[in-house]
């Protein structure tokens, strides 16, 4: 049977939407050699796999708690026959690894992202940027963001892209400190 994580009206926007929007993270920041990163809320596989096929050297742990969408991307992971990712079928805050940076597209609220993975996150850097959340979003972030005003890097992502799709996507990075 076929599970479609994708709708039918954004099939035709497909590159754009899904792989172009996940590579913009690659513009933004350079992974390094060894490091590892946790996609969480993958979905379909976004930003994650986009991100692996770029990032050859680097350690990707797709984590979803839906089960059919966990299997579809394994599905994908031994087609691309990628060796650096594995997944994770389960909550954001059973996650018992430890990792250097947390992606997710449009998973949750800031707030909310950062209590279920804060355990996870290493303190260091094993990128361009120090360790810490980067994620996609869209529309209006000023509530969502104001307790972080200090501490966030918004980039719109027209900056990259001109697509019209992009004009109100930002990528929204914070900076892991332990409290």
């Amino acid at each position: 049977h076929r599970i479609n994580l994708i709708s039918r009206k954004d099939i035709e926007h497909f590159y754009e939407r899904h792989v172009l929007h996940s590579l913009v993270i690659a513009k933004f920041i350079q992974f390094n050699k060894g490091a590892h990163v946790i996609d969480v809320g993958t979905g379909g596989g976004f930003p994650g796999i986009p991100l692996a096929i770029i990032f050859p050297q680097v350690s990707f742990t797709l984590v979803d708690s839906i089960t059919k969408k966990i299997k579809v991307v394994d599905d994908i992971i031994q087609k691309l026959g990628l060796q650096n990712v594995e997944t994770l079928n389960m909550r954001a805050e059973d996650i018992k690894i430890k990792t250097d940076y947390i992606i997710s597209r449009a998973t949750a609220p800031l707030t909310e992202l950062i209590n279920w993975t804060k355990h996870t996150l290493q303190t260091g850097q094993a990128g361009s940027m120090p360790d810490g959340w980067i994620t996609l979003k869209g529309g209006d972030l000023g509530e969502e963001l104001k307790p972080f005003e200090k501490q966030v890097v918004i980039e719109p992502i027209s900056r990259y892209f001109s697509e019209l799709f992009f004009e109100t996507k930002k990528i929204v990075y914070l900076p892991y400190k332990r409290q």
